[in-house]
């Protein structure tokens, strides 16, 4: 099967520690949102988490559910670790929290020209900067994660396009 390539300033990785919970949420409503804008073939979206510890499974079922209510499909997504080639893909890095964060800075290779930084920083007028990781909580961390990403993600996209149109 062809493969187009799409250059990395149209493609974004979203990274939280495990790959399970808040990365394939933000990458399911990111691809949502570009559908809805006629982009899904122009822009790339893909997660990924720190650690190794749940490589190739599906996100948590209750990730999966809440995602399901708003109209979200992550049933196709499977965790993976990142890796450095990610940083010649993806020309935006963005993670969840500043600890995800930390670790993105200290692997990024010194020639690495794209964009890192936290989602939320896309959406200031929450008044945070973290989306807290749900996963030793109940179903309504699940919701307030979707709560947090869905306003932050057009922003982003708004972004993204703004950097390729100066280029």
């Amino acid at each position: 099967m062809f493969r187009r390539r799409i250059p990395p300033e149209s493609s974004v990785l979203f990274v939280c520690l495990g790959n399970i919970c808040r990365s394939p949420t933000a990458e399911g409503v990111f691809r949502a949102a570009a559908d809805r804008a006629g982009l899904a073939r122009s822009l790339h979206a893909d997660s990924a988490g720190i650690g190794d510890w749940h490589v190739g499974l599906p996100p948590d079922p209750r990730a999966i559910n809440a995602a399901k209510r708003r109209g979200y499909d992550l049933s196709a997504i499977r965790g993976r670790q990142i890796e450095i080639a990610d940083f010649a893909r993806f020309g935006w890095i963005v993670a969840m929290d500043e600890s995800n964060l930390k670790a993105l800075e200290e692997m990024k290779p010194a020639e690495f020209g794209g964009n890192v930084g936290l989602l939320l920083d896309f959406a200031p007028e929450l008044r945070l900067r973290e989306v807290p990781d749900p996963y030793y909580g109940g179903p309504e961390g699940f919701e307030r994660v979707l709560d947090l990403v869905e306003p932050a993600i057009p922003r982003l996209i708004a972004g993204m396009r703004s950097a390729i149109s100066q280029r």
